[in-house]
């Protein structure tokens, strides 16, 4: 992973602020949602029970794993479907064998992929950071947790849940659903079947699912009452739906076609407040107000307080990997009255939601 960053004066850095918004609208729902992404992903490595434990120590409203799944038909959490970057996978012998090439939502890529091994198998690799370059502190943590699956982050959430004493929510993705369709594996049954299991089954429950697909959403729709989120990226399309694209979603009328079947919208956070060309925030769009107006929820995505991820006024200097202030960012967005959002960094995204 490359780093391109400004090499600019810290006199600049200071004269640039980050543009003050109106609130737009209130959010639908009550309090503003924490979505611990992957976990505490900032702070171990993610999609791991480590992760997922300590977002919910630092006051995580709902954790979120992203769905694969097994050659045997299991649900597990991982980034990607591809582990190479995720785990020890490389480094096993008994693997190399595994190590293929794929073509995935028009992507050819090569590692190894958890449809070709068994949940025994990959219960015996390790986890590793995904982003070494950026949290090497992170990397102290290698090796020490295995992949987690569904069920045992269900688990997690209903004990924390009693222990905390405070509902500890879900919000799973469905992570290339036609895809795994494809290969005899969906997504829907297992997922829905393990839902019911722990009594998630109507808008009450504390779960939300999301896709970056719509047709798995759609389906889903018929199937469930649980709440439903169309994720949009800043540019492109939805695999399983290059007719459309997501720029077209995000406007009013785009906006009130997806609440025909879902509840809310996930959008890449430049679709609600996009960057000017020195890198600071801009002037925010109508995303939350339309939305708000279809009776969508509005959850953007992610927020993390590296430097190399925030807006220029943000950042604490040159260095990719040093830490910036990504509270100011978040109460930006809070100012657009945003229902939830995404965070790497669950302490901060407290402090700024529940300020």
């Amino acid at each position: 992973m490359r780093y391109l960053v400004p090499m600019l004066s810290a006199a600049l850095l200071s004269a640039c602020s980050i543009t003050e918004s109106k609130a737009m609208e209130k959010p639908l729902d009550g309090p503003v949602l924490v979505i611990a992404h992957r976990g505490a992903s900032g702070e171990r490595p993610e999609h791991t029970l480590g992760s997922y434990t300590l977002a919910i120590e630092q006051g995580a409203d709902f954790i979120e794993p992203d769905l694969v799944l097994t050659k045997d038909g299991i649900l597990v959490a991982r980034h990607e479907n591809e582990i190479s970057e995720t785990t020890d996978v490389a480094a096993r012998p008994e693997f190399a064998g595994r190590k293929t090439s794929k073509t995935i939502d028009g992507q050819t890529m090569t590692g190894w992929f958890t449809e070709d091994f068994t949940l025994a198998e990959l219960k015996t690799l390790r986890a590793k950071e995904r982003l070494p370059q950026l949290r090497k502190a992170n990397m102290a943590f290698d090796g020490q947790f295995e992949i987690p699956t569904f069920e045992e982050i269900l688990d997690l959430a209903k004990a924390q849940s009693a222990k905390t004493g405070r509902t500890i929510g879900i919000y799973p993705e469905t992570k290339h659903p036609s895809y795994f369709a494809s290969i005899g594996l969906p997504h829907e049954a297992p997922l829905l079947a393990l839902l019911e299991r722990y009594g998630h089954v109507d808008k009450a429950a504390p779960v939300f699912i999301q896709s970056f697909e719509v047709e798995n959403l759609k389906a889903l729709r018929a199937k469930t009452k649980v709440r439903l989120i169309q994720l949009m990226d800043e540019k492109g399309s939805p695999p399983d739906r290059p007719d459309l694209n997501y720029p077209a979603m995000a406007t009013a009328d785009g906006l009130k076609a997806v609440a025909a079947y879902a509840d809310g919208v996930g959008p890449n956070k430049a679709l609600v407040i996009p960057r000017t060309l020195l890198g600071n925030l801009g002037e925010p769009t109508t995303l939350v107000r339309d939305a708000h107006k279809a009776g969508l929820a509005v959850h953007p995505w992610t927020f993390r307080r590296e430097n190399y991820f925030l807006p220029l006024s943000a950042k604490s200097g040159v260095d990719p990997r040093a830490v910036g202030d990504v509270v100011s960012e978040i109460r930006a967005y809070l100012a657009t009255g945003i229902d939830g959002f995404f965070s790497d960094n669950v302490a901060e995204a407290v402090a700024a939601a529940k300020d």
